[in-house]
């Protein structure tokens, strides 16, 4: 039994994957056993429309399973957005067939959440290694300008045909591989959070993502170049971040601050050349900062951290409000920001504690980030290998607004990561004085 069949037992809504060349046509076999019976109405825009879904209705019509009228998309700026999940929404109530996602982030998000709202499970083709959200439990959709989580289960199934994934464009293979690449800090994130008891480590769940991740991340430039061979391991190695996020049913064994800047920038509705730089780039350049962040905790010498003055400098909850009002008095999510802030906020007798166990146990603690996180420069070096952004104007994001998103990315979300370390140590700004040099 391979890691993806082993992580497929663990699945909480998943009941079958397959990944393999030219196995589109096995789509109809794979409805059958797990909708027997039923319709499909298959969901695609209209690029992923003419990549896969016009096939895979074909496919079902030749096998004689009762189709509706495919649900495509035609908006060329479509996005997860409630607007669009209400339009197919009101179609799905209108039959019971089983909804078919043929894409990939967006329409598979728009999918998952509108079969959720009409009671029924989903299955899945996927049509690039462009991110980790396949598998995914939740969805993310835009809601009142907000770019939310939404609680609902990942595709009853999923079929993954590399022939036609390593065809996507390549900035969408780069996207996932920087999307992947992510679970190295991320899990760098939980190691700290597990030992500084804010949030213990699920075995199972980091099994799942780190057991095969070095494998599935070691060929950037064969997925750059389309090659099956590096398409392969990274699109199993996408699809067991779902399957973790499925089991634990939150988002923490794939995702750490890397994402909380990626999230940060959605939220200021920061464009790029007129749209949206991909999920995958936003993570990939904010995984490429957080480790240079984490090479200046690994320098620092936390077993003389003087916990007093920590404590001393530690703000009262009405001092951090009041910051943190001012900081977001111009954006529409300052709410959600307070709600978040205050999620996480701890004493300066609880902060005391902690940072006396971060003191005592910092051998251990260093021993176990060293041996997950890579350097900078090697993070640097595959990310561009990739042909994913390693530079933040690639994306638009100036030096200064970059070093401004730590901070800002610190107070978006209550999980706990190496941005509380540095903020609740008072370390932050020196470290980012170095790094920004």
């Amino acid at each position: 039994m391979n890691k993806v069949e082993q992580a497929l037992q663990s699945a909480r809504e998943t009941r079958a994957l397959q990944i393999g060349v030219n196995i589109l046509d096995r789509f109809p076999t794979l409805f059958a056993e797990q909708f027997p019976g039923k319709k499909a109405i298959i969901v695609a825009d209209t690029t992923t429309y003419d990549v896969a879904g016009k096939a895979v209705f074909e496919y079902l019509a030749d096998a004689g399973i009762p189709q509706e009228t495919p649900f495509v998309f035609t908006d060329p700026d479509l996005y997860a957005e409630y607007n669009y999940l209400e339009q197919l929404e009101n179609t799905l109530k209108q039959t019971d067939a089983i909804p078919v996602a043929v894409g990939s982030g967006t329409i598979n998000d728009l999918t998952k959440l509108a079969s959720h709202h009409v009671g029924r499970n989903y299955l899945c083709v996927a049509t690039a290694a462009s991110m980790d959200g396949y598998t995914a439990f939740g969805a993310s959709v835009t809601y009142k300008n907000d770019k939310q989580m939404f609680e609902c289960p990942a595709p009853q199934a999923v079929l993954a045909d590399i022939e036609i994934i390593r065809h996507a464009p390549p900035e969408m293979t780069a996207s996932g591989y920087a999307d992947l690449f992510a679970k190295i800090p991320a899990g760098a994130d939980w190691i700290l959070s597990d030992e500084l008891g804010e949030d213990a480590i699920d075995p199972t769940a980091w099994s799942i993502v780190q057991d095969g991740l070095q494998d599935a991340l070691a060929y950037p430039d064969g997925a750059r170049a389309g090659m099956a061979e590096a398409i392969t391991p990274l699109i199993e190695g996408l699809m067991l971040g779902g399957f973790a996020m499925q089991w634990f049913r939150t988002s923490r064994p794939a995702a750490g601050a890397e994402h909380q800047f990626s999230h940060l920038w959605d939220m200021e509705h920061h464009t790029h050349n007129g749209k949206a730089p991909s999920h995958g780039f936003k993570v990939g350049l904010a995984t490429l900062y957080v480790s240079a962040l984490y090479e200046q905790l690994l320098q620092h010498p936390f077993e003389q951290l003087d916990v007093a003055d920590c404590c001393a400098k530690w703000l009262e909850w009405e001092q951090l409000e009041a910051q943190a009002k001012a900081m977001f008095a111009d954006t529409d999510f300052l709410e959600t920001v307070l709600t978040e802030l205050r999620a996480k906020y701890i004493t300066k007798e609880e902060l005391a504690i902690q940072l006396e166990t971060l003191k005592a146990r910092w051998p251990a603690i260093k021993g176990r980030l060293a041996k997950q996180l890579l350097p900078f420069a090697e993070v640097k070096r595959r990310l561009q290998l990739a042909g994913a952004p390693a530079e933040p104007e690639e994306i638009g994001i100036s030096q200064a607004r970059l070093r401004d998103s730590f901070l800002r990315a610190h107070h978006l979300r209550r999980r706990f990561t190496i941005l509380d370390v540095a903020v609740r140590t008072a370390c932050l700004d020196q470290w980012l004085d170095r790094i920004f040099q």
